[in-house]
């Protein structure tokens, strides 16, 4: 049975945003985890969310991403396309053609997002009548999740200009606690050093040696299963060990810095 959430903040609709023209790995979205795509695997884990209302991907306009387009109409997910760059206007827009009152961002590299997690993020947004919750570093990275009001997402397309803050949907909210009420969740124990998601193709090895020793154990494995398994075989850490944390995020206000100087 589904928390009884306040009627001024459903529906809630978890929107996936997605894209095929990744800088580092092409593509990256629908590559095969043992036997499903990648995005595929991120839809199937939110699913089992108990307080989300709907899935929506949000992919772009452009022609690269017709796949992800055909992928969405074969399945039967709903689907938004939009500006390829400016990823806040296409989660607002994708947000009022949904009705959404409140919004869950995951981003199509997380196929290991914890839907336990995920619920936790939603319950104590909801607890705090917050603006914006999201996870902290403590967490691996992958299990990111924020959730933020249909009018905090109003606010920031309406004030955002920097483009850091347009591709990376919520840094102009976090940046203002003067305006916003803001909550940082922070995992039980520090686990910031592990790295989940994907952007490399040593990302992607990892996650799908996660899969093929993992899937078919029990209905769905969450994180705990995960640092068990990371736990009994400590070598798969070293697959991807030594990658830049964020890195799509620093390489943007790299470029925010080089156009104010100019």
């Amino acid at each position: 049975m589904k928390r009884t959430i306040p009627f001024c903040r459903r529906p809630v609709i978890a929107i996936v945003q997605a894209r095929m023209s990744s800088r580092r790995l092409k593509g990256k979205v629908l590559e095969d985890i043992c036997g499903r795509p990648m995005l595929a695997r991120i839809v199937e884990r939110l699913s089992h969310s108990t307080l989300i209302d709907q899935i929506v991907v949000a992919t772009s306009r452009d022609s690269s991403d017709e796949p992800i387009a055909r992928w969405c109409a074969k399945e039967g997910v709903a689907i938004y396309r939009g500006e390829l760059d400016d990823v806040l206007d296409r989660y607002y827009n994708a947000s009022l053609t949904f009705g959404a009152r409140t919004i869950v961002r995951i981003t199509a590299d997380c196929p290991l997002i914890d839907p336990e997690i995920v619920d936790t993020v939603v319950e104590r947004f909801m607890d705090g009548m917050y603006d914006c919750a999201g996870t902290d570093s403590s967490y691996p990275d992958g299990l990111d999740t924020e959730v933020f009001t249909m009018l905090t997402l109003r606010r920031a397309w309406q004030h955002a200009c920097w483009s850091s803050e347009r591709e990376h949907v919520t840094p102009y909210i976090w940046k203002h606690p003067d305006r916003f009420r803001l909550l940082r969740i922070s995992a039980p124990r520090r686990l910031g050093y592990l790295r989940w998601t994907v952007d490399e193709p040593r990302d992607l090895e990892l996650v799908r040696k996660i899969y093929s020793s993992l899937e078919g154990k029990k209905k769905i494995f969450l994180m705990e299963d995960v640092l068990r398994l990371l736990e009994q075989r400590p070598e798969l850490l070293k697959i991807n060990s030594g990658i830049r944390r964020n890195e799509g995020y620093y390489r943007s206000l790299k470029e925010d810095r080089l156009v104010r100087s100019v």
